[in-house]
């Protein structure tokens, strides 16, 4: 994959994530979005920030003291090479941990 594509398909994922909060209150999660960067603040106090880092060819979340390297996999998923955590599994977990919102992502 060039970099022409890494950033298609990374673009395309941060604004399928950005999509998924459209029908969330913004008092519940605050989404913001710059320069490739999506930074969603939860109304505990919890920032979650995705972006993609073109270098690596990853994705990159960081949130509640921890942070994951999503390499893309095909079909759409993004996957942590140590863990195998997914993306939008892991975006969602959090989520509903920290003020139980359900995420359809």
């Amino acid at each position: 994959m060039d970099d022409a594509e890494f950033d298609r398909v990374a673009r395309d994922e941060l604004r399928a994530l950005e999509d998924a909060f459209e029908g969330i209150d913004p008092d519940d999660v605050e989404v913001s979005t710059s320069d490739g960067v999506l930074r969603l603040d939860l109304r505990d106090g919890t920032r979650i920030v995705i972006n993609s880092h073109r270098a690596a060819r990853q994705i990159w979340m960081a949130a509640v003291a921890s942070a994951w390297h999503f390499d893309p996999s095909g079909a759409g998923v993004w996957r942590a090479p140590k863990t195998g955590e997914e993306l939008r599994p892991t975006l969602a977990r959090l989520v509903k941990e920290r003020i139980g919102i359900a995420l359809s992502l």
